[in-house]
């Protein structure tokens, strides 16, 4: 029973089929339906990884506070509209300890066709202008669309690993409302009157204790990819229950497998919990959360042996799962479900 995090060289993904291909492929669909977790190295757009394309991301967080304010959500801001894109501030008395703001695809490609205009879950993603942040928002294009084509990549892999056709997940993608998610887990206060000893705050790593940043959770979408960049920090659990640091190589994805997946392949594919921890500095981080369309209906596949669901839309789901968390509380009311279609 494996438990280490696999590093994978993708790039026959992105290839004609081959006998390396067919290889990429068995090691990913062994790590999503093993410990549910792997990184990935050596694909189109990993120029993205840089240091330096990296910087230029992450210059959001020098944003003065008041260009920052601007940008905030309705449930930190009420004269605002935007309910689900947008920034969500630090919150002292949180165990996630962080900030950051969450775009959606209006910031590479133009709206889709036939969007809902009055579903949060597709508004536009409120942006800092040209002039205060400079080159930013083309840098978030950018890795925005390189990260739509190492989502799509995998996907096509995960349906060919399953024995399914590679084609199988495409029209629920087209027209998909994945997140890009730019954070901050700057270090904490000790003097800021909460008491980070009890266990919601705190573990002990290696003989040491540490303050978690980022609560225990499992994402909720299809695959999540995240930029590494050697800070430590992300922990993912394995299959025996215990907590496993995730390598921080520069240039590389970690990568891990949604509840989506994991119901939609009726079990096959695992959904790895996971946390962070606070390393010695601050630390910053780059999820993209590759998801499908909002109207996208949710059905049981052919595979064999697994166990059957009732038809669901990936809009109705993804919005009683987002807004368990901190940054989206006090909205849930804001959607009515849509419910999918009778099958």
């Amino acid at each position: 029973m494996a438990e280490d995090i696999d590093t994978i060289a993708v790039g026959p993904l992105f290839g004609p089929p081959s006998p390396a291909r067919d290889r990429t492929d068995a090691r990913i669909l062994a790590a999503a339906s093993g410990i549910g977790f792997m990184a990935i190295r050596d694909f189109p757009g990993d120029e993205w990884l840089t240091p330096q394309n990296r910087a230029r991301l992450l210059a959001i967080f020098n944003l003065p506070e008041a260009e920052k304010q601007k940008l905030l959500r309705w449930n930190f801001d009420r004269s605002k509209k935007n309910v689900y894109r947008g920034w969500f501030p630090l919150q002292p008395t949180a165990v996630s300890y962080k900030e950051g703001i969450d775009m959606g695809p209006d910031i590479a490609h133009a709206p889709a066709a036939g969007a809902d205009a009055d579903d949060p879950l597709c508004e536009a993603t409120p942006l800092p202008p040209e002039n205060a942040a400079p080159g930013w928002h083309a840098a978030a294009a950018g890795y925005y669309k390189a990260m739509e084509a190492v989502g799509n990549g995998l996907m096509r892999s995960i349906a060919r690993g399953l024995g399914l056709a590679e084609t199988t997940f495409n029209a629920d993608f087209e027209g998909g409302i994945s997140t890009l998610r730019l954070i901050r887990y700057p270090l904490r206060d000790p003097n800021n009157g909460v008491d980070l000893s009890g266990p919601d705050f705190s573990v002990v790593h290696k003989g040491e204790t540490r303050t978690i940043i980022g609560r225990e959770h499992a994402d909720s979408g299809f695959v999540t990819l995240l930029a590494q960049d050697g800070v430590e920090g992300l922990q993912a659990k394995n299959l025996t229950g215990e907590w496993i640091d995730v390598p921080p190589a520069n240039g590389t994805l970690a990568v891990n497998f949604g509840q989506l997946l994991e119901r939609w392949t009726g079990g096959r594919v695992k959904a790895t919990r996971h946390r962070v921890i606070a390393p010695k500095t601050a630390r910053f981080s780059i999820p993209f959360f590759y998801e499908p369309r909002v109207d996208a209906e949710i059905a049981p596949l052919a595979l064999e042996g697994a166990e059957p669901f009732e038809p669901f839309l990936y809009g109705d789901y993804l919005w009683e799962s987002a807004t368990n968390f901190v940054e989206m509380s006090g909205v849930r009311h804001l959607r009515r479900p849509r419910r999918a279609r009778a099958s």
